[in-house]
């Protein structure tokens, strides 16, 4: 919009491990969206690297980035992001059917019945509650069996009591399956139930324990 670059994130380094949960935390404008998109390749750095099991997602061409995110990756948003016109147990069979599974319905139908909806299979989106999209959801980004997921507010657009049990619920996933966990969150309770918290503060990082 003018001649002045405007700096979204600047100087952030930071390793993720295996099995772990970090909490990205700050004020609202002060990055914590666009990294969780630069760490899943869904937006692109003018400089700088992401690294999934040392390769860097940068190095790739969009089709590739997708690739890898579909074989590695398993996201939650504040939204839900469900196909509304597509059942629960649709919406969980689709990156299965993407990423070629013959059994997807199968598939589907445990990990929906892990997240206590197995009465709401064939119900669509508007049939369901908040808290029932969201496991539906979760559902989804599980049964891909990710090696990361990322969760960007995944208790924003709910109420304390259901976040409460959504978030008992992903971490209790997290642990079964042993994907690593980054989540962006304004929730104190959902990030004090991760082992580090990441602040930034005008897109660098401030606090990295």
């Amino acid at each position: 919009m003018g001649e002045e670059a405007l700096h979204i994130l600047a100087d952030v380094s930071f390793s993720v491990y295996p099995g772990e949960s970090m909490a990205i935390i700050g004020s609202s404008g002060s990055g914590k969206s666009t990294l969780l998109g630069l760490i899943a390749g869904l937006d692109v750095p003018s400089a700088g690297r992401v690294l999934l099991d040392g390769e860097n997602l940068f190095d790739l061409d969009e089709d590739g980035r997708a690739a890898l995110r579909g074989r590695g990756m398993g996201f939650v948003f504040q939204s839900f992001q469900l196909l509304t016109g597509l059942t629960a147990l649709e919406n969980v069979m689709l990156p299965l059917e993407l990423a070629g599974q013959t059994n997807a319905a199968e598939v589907a139908r445990a990990h929906l019945e892990r997240v206590g909806l197995s009465g709401r299979v064939k119900h669509r989106p508007a049939q369901l509650s908040g808290g029932e999209q969201q496991r539906v959801a979760l559902a989804r980004a599980f049964a891909v069996a990710p090696r990361i997921l990322l969760a960007d507010e995944p208790t924003g657009n709910l109420d304390a009591h259901t976040g409460a049990q959504i978030i008992d619920l992903m971490f209790e996933l997290n642990r079964a399956q042993g994907a690593s966990l980054v989540v962006v969150t304004h929730d104190p309770a959902l990030a004090a139930r991760c082992r580090r918290q990441l602040r930034l503060d005008g897109g660098r990082l401030v606090a990295n324990p």
